[in-house]
């Protein structure tokens, strides 16, 4: 007889992005039962902030809004192009005469113009002005419900996701942005009687449905910004892929990326105490600006993965964190050698990358005043326009992951994602070449977006 592995932490499961569809597509999904909580990204998250995994027929109605969803987008957006300017002064004046008029807001403003990242942030006093500009092309919506290019699929940067980053920057200088999943001390202490008690010979799986039952729903929290706001809902849609990978729920949409159970399976050495958890954080080289500080380059992947590993007490509570196991940081280690990669293959990934840009920015323009410095103001933005809520995720079930290594059988891991957008914005490096794009990229004309 062979007892079960019985040092290891479990995973609890199934986080999701429910996107802000605009165009046709949110009368369409309202009628499908969708409406501002889709059932898409692979999760599906309920008025009580339970996670599951969509069913079947909401997986078809997804497709269905998807293929009957048709995109207003204005003629001039449609090509891709390297560099499309978005001014932040025009964007609040175009928001303020949809309040004043009773308008609805144009998709374009909720997409941004198409950005499908924020490269530059350039200031221009003389104009009482502040320019996002970046990649961009028109829009569509993929089988996962996101909002991405038509031609790289890549997502787009959203309003509303601008908004929460704007009005949380002072919040994060002392509070990182972050969510995680974590289970309750009582469902450790429940889980180690379980596995204390639990005998099983080789080559027979454990029944998996007992160590479930016991840890019982995890908690889900959010810091640092509104927890049903749609950019929490990227965070924690990026923490469930993640953990989706590393415990082998999910193949990773590229070749030769093993997941963590996989890695554990093949290696030759007894796996020993296995609690890691990982979390996916910031990733930037130095900011790049002019010598005036009118203009700034973000630059970088954006997003790395790290890890380390959970000791728990006797009560089930979280002791301490050590470094991780080899095998754990091998796994970040592609995790982040492959983000971009895999962000061009899932479009989850690329809108945490995004979310994270905004964040950054937001940091930048608080830390050097630059709105002050542009003589601008934001009230639309800063405080009048409601952004889209949702559905704010509370619980998630545990899920349970085995694989066979030497006779044994194991479970696994945990993570979450944190940003520190102010660390970011504090490390900078003057860069002439970033100045020339700020006399290069002048408006032609009083609309609030050019390329």
């Amino acid at each position: 007889m062979k007892r079960l592995f019985s040092g290891l932490h479990l995973v609890g499961f199934a986080l999701v992005a429910a996107v802000t569809l605009g165009f046709a597509a949110q009368q369409v999904c309202a009628q499908a039962g969708f409406g501002n909580n889709s059932a898409v990204g692979g999760v599906s998250i309920n008025t009580e902030g339970i996670l599951s995994v969509p069913t079947v027929e909401e997986q078809r109605q997804l497709e269905t809004v998807r293929k009957n969803a048709s995109a207003d987008i204005p003629t001039d957006l449609e090509a891709y192009t390297e560099l499309r300017a978005v001014s932040l002064k025009r964007l609040e004046a175009t928001l303020a005469d949809c309040a004043a008029n009773g308008k609805p807001i144009p998709d374009a403003v909720r997409y941004l113009a198409g950005l499908q990242r924020i490269e530059y942030v350039l200031v221009y006093p003389e104009r009482g002005d502040i320019v996002l500009a970046g990649p961009a092309e028109g829009w569509k919506l993929d089988a996962m419900g996101n909002v991405v290019g038509v031609t790289t699929s890549r997502p787009v940067v959203l309003l509303d996701d601008l908004i929460v980053a704007l009005r949380s920057s002072e919040a994060s200088r002392v509070e990182a942005i972050s969510c995680s999943i974590d289970p309750t001390a009582e469902g450790i202490k429940r889980v180690r009687t379980v596995l204390s008690r639990m005998r099983t010979v080789a080559n027979r799986r454990p029944d998996g449905s007992r160590i479930e039952q016991a840890m019982g729903p995890q908690v889900v929290s959010v810091s640092g910004i509104p927890a049903s706001s749609h950019f929490a809902r990227v965070m924690v849609a990026a923490d469930f892929r993640m953990k989706q990978m590393a415990m082998n729920f999910m193949s990773a949409p590229v070749d030769n990326m093993p997941s963590f159970m996989q890695l554990i399976g093949s290696s030759r050495r007894q796996a020993k105490n296995l609690t890691p958890r990982w979390w996916l954080a910031t990733n930037y080289e130095p900011l790049a600006r002019d010598a005036d500080g009118l203009a700034w380059q973000l630059r970088g992947q954006g997003v790395r993965c790290l890890t380390e590993e959970d000791h728990f007490n006797a009560e089930g509570q979280r002791e301490k964190s050590v470094k991780a196991g080899k095998l754990a940081q091998e796994w970040a280690q592609t995790m982040t050698e492959r983000y971009p990669e895999l962000a061009e293959h899932d479009s989850t990934f690329g809108q945490l990358r995004n979310v994270m840009d905004l964040a950054v920015v937001a940091a930048l323009i608080d830390m050097e005043q630059l709105l002050d410095r542009a003589q601008l103001e934001l009230p639309q933005m800063m405080a009048a326009y409601s952004p889209l809520e949702y559905n704010a995720p509370r619980s998630v079930p545990t899920k349970a992951s085995f694989i066979q290594q030497r006779g044994n059988w194991v479970v696994s891991a945990s993570g979450g994602v944190q940003l520190m957008p102010w660390q970011v914005a504090d490390r900078t490096e003057e860069v002439a070449e970033v100045g020339k794009l700020h006399e290069e990229l002048t408006a032609g004309n009083d609309h609030w977006y050019w390329q």
